[in-house]
């Protein structure tokens, strides 16, 4: 027959070590809690680093980024800001909200930008708002210009039937529209927003650039430029990413080039929950297609993107 006494000493011995196992994650649950909490409070963690401010896809007002860009700006353990820039452009608005956002940051903190693969129209523009621009050999910049697009589905609401109706205040109230046709008038309504939102443009390019504003004039003609030719035309400054511009900062701020690298993402979604619908909802409504105005964006003939 089994001993029982030996089977309750065998029972004790496995319900200790269970309670010993248990005893260690939560002290190790409670270490791990104490080390956040000391980091959101200012604790061990804060030590001056380097923030790695990422800029990428369709760039439009954002609250929340600026928010954060101007928390980077009182932070005193932020050394200096690197804005690694991978985008097609966006909202004129977006873009100029961003410029002036990394303008006011830039007066407080060494503020450097870096184009990826792509930096181009309103991208570029936001480029503009730091001290230098670097870029690669082959990133794709430029495309300085306004565009504001619609379409005349007027015959083929006719074809099928359906008359659009349109009661307004005025002729020019809500044109272009895609269901009445582009009247003369209203044409050069629209060519005047255009115009004027493309001067302020290159006003931009030949301040921050330090270049004759005929000149300015003769790059924006929209065309994209590789890293390199935007290099030789005075477009940027300097061919290398961000190894280059650590190298500067380094050099010409005294950021020590060992300084950690922190990532900033505005503007990301907080929980799975959040990122589940943010998904969902730029995939049923495209940000382009939510912007009601004009917008400075590449997208090459035939590609359909930016």
């Amino acid at each position: 027959m089994p001993d029982s006494g030996s089977d309750s000493l065998i029972d004790r011995r496995r319900l200790k070590r269970r309670l010993g196992i248990w005893r260690a994650v939560a002290v190790l649950a409670l270490v791990g809690a104490g080390l956040v909490a000391a980091d959101g409070a200012g604790g061990i963690f804060d030590r001056p680093h380097v923030a790695r401010l990422w800029v990428t896809g369709f760039i439009s007002d954002s609250p929340q980024r600026d928010e954060t860009i101007r928390r980077l700006g009182e932070d005193d353990d932020v050394a200096a800001v690197v804005v690694r820039i991978d985008s097609p452009g966006g909202a004129v608005g977006g873009g100029e909200g961003l410029y002036r956002a990394l303008r006011a940051l830039a007066d407080k903190k060494p503020t450097v930008a870096v184009i990826d693969s792509l930096g181009t129209s309103a991208a570029y523009m936001a480029a503009l708002g730091g001290e230098r621009i670097f870029v690669r050999d082959s990133s794709v910049t430029g495309s300085i210009g306004v565009i504001m697009q619609s379409a005349d589905i007027t015959g083929l609401l006719d074809r099928i039937g359906i008359k659009p109706e349109t009661i307004k205040s005025a002729p020019l109230k809500g044109t272009p529209s895609p269901l009445e046709p582009l009247t003369p008038a209203a044409r050069e309504a629209a060519e005047v927003v255009v115009r004027d939102l493309y001067d302020q443009f290159v006003d931009l390019v030949a301040e921050r650039r330090a270049m004759d504003r005929d000149r300015a004039v003769a790059l924006a003609d929209g065309r994209v430029f590789t890293g390199r030719k935007a290099k030789e035309l005075g477009l940027v400054d300097e061919s290398g990413g961000e190894p280059a511009a650590r190298s500067w900062l380094a050099r010409s701020k005294s950021v020590d080039r060992d300084l950690r690298t922190v990532d900033v993402r505005p503007g990301e979604p907080d929980s799975w929950i959040g990122t589940g619908l943010a998904a969902l909802g730029k995939s049923l409504f495209p940000e382009r297609l939510r912007v009601d105005g004009p917008i400075s964006v590449w997208h090459p003939a035939g590609d359909g993107g930016g």
